[in-house]
């Protein structure tokens, strides 16, 4: 739900609101408005605003207006009165006061202290929120809460519950016709990946707040994992800000990796339900059961110029990752903001040798050195096209994609976000 204001007026007054929307066009636009039938048609006719037209005050406009306060939609009301002749059948200030003293909602009764209302909201933050309730295994409705209590009281927080019909990336771009400051994204890697690409290249910063089973891309950002919801919400007030890389995979728009062969077979296996009983350890689960039927594939590798042929059960590139993330893991570390991508092409003869592999990976990320392995090769570079024989599944940020054959590209400082410290990062 988009914070919302709401605006009335007395018939003498009618003229004097019309003007008012007028002049501050700019910020009302930011924000969804209600209005009593009359009055909210005065101001459309006016300024083009898109107005939300309640019934007319005599008819019960104003006690619909109520409603909304009491649901926690409304941040303000300029209700501009006539002191002295106010008409019978117009509505009356004492209930609409009585109803913001209770909910304490600013209201604004004339024009001075309605300009004092608006240039409050002009000088407030303007944040979108996109939530995805049916991400992780938390109370969602308990940590929608936790969120608004923690960021409502610092900025104007509009809230977007994202569906099975609905398109992440739609909902940005409305936050971001609406004069979004920031856009936040609250869900898994799936949910926060969607939101990221539709901000590559826009300037407006991402909040991420995870509640997801593996919220790989906050904890390749440092975010805690402890309390995540309310140490990122912290993270998002602290205002720290970087600069970070982004990539797309055929187009699409990656901020974690590709994944081929074995962990797109993997991450395929490990269904919601899956994920949903086990966490975590559903993506252990799902690799553990296909280690046996994972064969090598033939890939060819365009990467700096140079075509490599070789051997793999699993390639992965990567423009962000946590140390868990290990097949990525081929340097020991990936950097997110070096403008370039990291590719690590392993291979495995039999089940032991992939197991020993992959331990020892997770082992060279906890210590960032790199893997001295023969069977795993690493490089970096900003554009790499993969090729494969037979053709592979292909893995992007955690959503299946297709098959090869795949281009990746990265977008250097592609996207602004909040971290818990500013600067240049190793990772």
């Amino acid at each position: 739900m988009l914070s919302t204001i709401a605006l009335i007026a007395h018939d003498s007054q009618k003229d004097q609101i019309a003007d008012f929307a007028v002049t501050h066009a700019p910020v009302l636009s930011r924000y969804r408005l209600i209005a009593t039938g009359t009055t909210g048609q005065r101001i459309q006719d006016a300024t083009g605003l898109a107005i939300d037209k309640m019934l007319s005050g005599p008819r019960g406009g104003d006690t619909q207006i109520a409603a909304e306060i009491c649901q926690g939609h409304v941040i303000a009301v300029i209700f501009l009165v006539d002191p002295l002749y106010a008409q019978p059948h117009e509505p009356d200030i004492q209930a609409l006061l009585r109803i913001c003293n209770v909910y304490d909602v600013a209201l604004a009764t004339n024009r001075s202290t309605a300009e004092a209302v608006i240039q409050k909201l002009a000088n407030s933050l303007v944040a979108h929120l996109i939530f995805n309730p049916v991400a992780g295994q938390g109370n969602a409705e308990q940590e929608l809460t936790l969120i608004q209590q923690l960021l409502q009281p610092h900025m104007s927080l509009h809230i977007h519950e994202t569906t099975a019909e609905t398109n992440p990336k739609e909902l940005v771009e409305m936050a971001l016709e609406q004069g979004a400051d920031l856009v936040i994204a609250s869900g898994g890697d799936g949910t926060i990946s969607a939101v990221a690409g539709a901000l590559i290249g826009t300037g407006i910063p991402l909040g991420i707040i995870p509640r997801g089973t593996a919220n790989a891309f906050a904890v390749a950002l440092g975010i805690p994992r402890l309390l995540p919801v309310r140490n990122a919400c912290q993270v998002i007030l602290a205002g720290q800000k970087r600069q970070v890389d982004a990539a797309r995979c055929n187009g699409i728009p990656m901020i974690l990796l590709v994944g081929i062969g074995y962990e797109a077979e993997m991450v395929d296996l490990a269904s919601r339900e899956l994920k949903e009983q086990w966490g975590v350890m559903a993506y252990l689960m799902a690799g553990w059961q296909i280690l046996d039927d994972q064969d090598q594939f033939q890939a060819e590798i365009e990467a700096n110029g140079e075509v490599y042929e070789l051997q793999a059960a699993a390639i992965t590139v990567a423009n962000a990752a946590p140390p868990t993330s290990v097949l990525a893991q081929g340097a020991g570390e990936v950097i997110y903001d070096d403008g370039l991508l990291d590719v690590t092409i392993a291979a495995a003869e039999t089940k032991v040798q992939a197991i020993t592999t992959m331990l020892r990976m997770w082992g060279a990320a906890m210590v960032r050195s790199g893997n001295q392995q023969q069977n795993v090769v690493h490089a970096r570079a900003q554009t790499v096209t993969i090729t494969t024989e037979p053709p592979q599944k292909v893995v992007v940020d955690g959503e299946v994609i297709g098959m090869t054959p795949v281009k990746v590209e990265c977008i250097p400082d592609g996207l602004t976000v909040f971290t818990p410290t500013a600067g240049t990062s190793t990772n």
